[in-house]
């Protein structure tokens, strides 16, 4: 068994949504890996920054871009609690990532529902501890409810 699998690195994305969680933004969170090294990570940040562009998938894919040096993210995985819009999934396919993992699918704007596309060499695989990501986001949204 390969200590660094994908739900190893997984579980780092949902710390990064417990992070978002603690700030009261939307709990995802994301982090990119290159050869068993987390090279960029995020969680959202569009209440914070007031900016409807700070996902998680576009913290982390900014953070490994910047390590990196460039703007491709070739040999890279991205893991994300919530299967990415079709915004982030527009910036997955130009980074040309070569593989996206996400926790819980996103049926009313995931990018599978609404249309959009990663690249065609992009691995995708959906539901890797799906019912971790599932439950802190139900738990997100119970908690604001409560609170209005």
């Amino acid at each position: 068994m390969n200590l660094f699998d994908d739900h190893y690195f997984m579980k780092k994305a949902l710390q990064q949504a417990e992070t978002a969680f603690e700030i009261g933004e939307v709990p995802v969170g994301a982090v990119v890996v290159v050869n068993n090294r987390i090279i960029g990570s995020g969680h959202n940040l569009t209440e914070r920054l007031k900016d409807v562009t700070a996902h998680a998938e576009m913290q982390a894919i900014t953070a490994a871009s910047n390590f990196l040096g460039g703007k491709y993210l070739h040999g890279c995985t991205l893991y994300v609690t919530l299967e990415p819009c079709q915004m982030c999934a527009g910036a997955l396919y130009w980074s040309q990532i070569s593989k996206v993992v996400y926790g819980a699918a996103d049926l009313e704007r995931g990018f599978g529902v609404v249309g959009g596309n990663l690249h065609p060499k992009t691995e995708i695989f959906g539901g890797v501890m799906e019912n971790e990501a599932s439950e802190l986001l139900k738990r997100f949204f119970v908690q604001r409810r409560n609170l209005n």
